[in-house]
């Protein structure tokens, strides 16, 4: 939502400040300290004064994120600075003057947050000038390779690990998989397979549990295919921990993978039960 927001690129406002605030992740008295500030003797620990969000974005633009969890209390001071374009820091009694384009995002219903009493129709409204919505993950699948290689080179990069890419059998499941955290859940099931894996592709057993419980769609040929490489593996595992005398580090060692990698491949495959008999 951009409230009397220019088009961004023509903006006099792109070369000045932009702050971002997560309203998810602040409880109500630390996100009023971060957005309005506040003075020295305002609360217990407010040992100096602090500018607020608002002061530092003063002439740019403040995005708040996840702005459907801010509270009540705080939509009302927000409505204030967007009518008044005023404000007063925590504990503070002089007027502030503040000229900011103010941007905000959330992956609630704001609609049904109206009806259902959590959030201001006035703030709402005054909000929603320009709305851009965004479709959830799973209604536009075809994003879904394109995010995750991204995520891959992003985070293979930053833990300096060597991933080349996704295997067929990952990819068809991550695309099938319904995301109801949408980016940030793709985001966070990359970055943990990264972390976690052992191979240079990321394989179907690095994903997590609840991405695994859906199984992915597939023609005759290829689903006989995958049936097929999966019972291979079973019968590896199963063969090279009999040998091992169930023994998994040895077992690894025959298999030529880290300890760690085949406990988590018994897990997925659900291999337990058939390696106590």
């Amino acid at each position: 939502m951009l409230p009397e927001s220019p088009p961004l690129q023509n903006s006099p406002r792109k070369s000045k400040a932009f702050v971002a605030v997560n309203c998810a992740a602040l409880t109500e008295t630390l996100l009023e300290s971060e957005l309005f500030g506040h003075e020295k003797g305002a609360f217990t620990g407010a040992l100096v004064q602090k500018k607020g969000r608002l002061e530092i974005a003063d002439g740019g633009t403040l995005f708040l994120d996840e702005i459907g969890e801010m509270s009540q209390l705080l939509q009302a001071k927000l409505l204030r600075v967007l009518q008044e374009r005023e404000y007063e820091r925590v504990g503070g009694t002089r007027t502030l003057k503040v000229d900011i384009r103010l941007i905000t995002a959330t992956n609630r219903d704001l609609e049904e947050a109206i009806r259902q009493g959590t959030f201001r129709r006035d703030l709402y409204y005054r909000l929603n000038v320009v709305s851009i919505s965004m479709p959830a993950l799973r209604e536009r699948r075809e994003d879904i390779p394109l995010l995750a290689s991204y995520f891959v080179q992003k985070y293979s990069d930053r833990c300096n690990r060597r991933v080349t890419g996704i295997s067929t059998e990952a990819r068809a499941r991550l695309t099938n998989y319904d995301w109801p955290g949408n980016v940030r859940e793709l985001e966070n099931a990359i970055e943990r397979a990264i972390v976690l894996g052992t191979t240079e592709m990321i394989l179907l057993e690095d994903l997590p549990e609840a991405a695994l419980e859906t199984a992915a769609p597939a023609s005759g040929g290829v689903a006989k295919y995958h049936e097929t490489v999966t019972e291979a593996k079973k019968q590896l595992i199963l063969k090279a921990v009999e040998q091992a005398g169930g023994n998994y580090t040895e077992a690894a060692k025959l298999l030529g993978v880290h300890p760690n990698y085949l406990h988590r491949l018994i897990r997925n495959m659900n291999l337990r039960p058939e390696l106590k008999k």
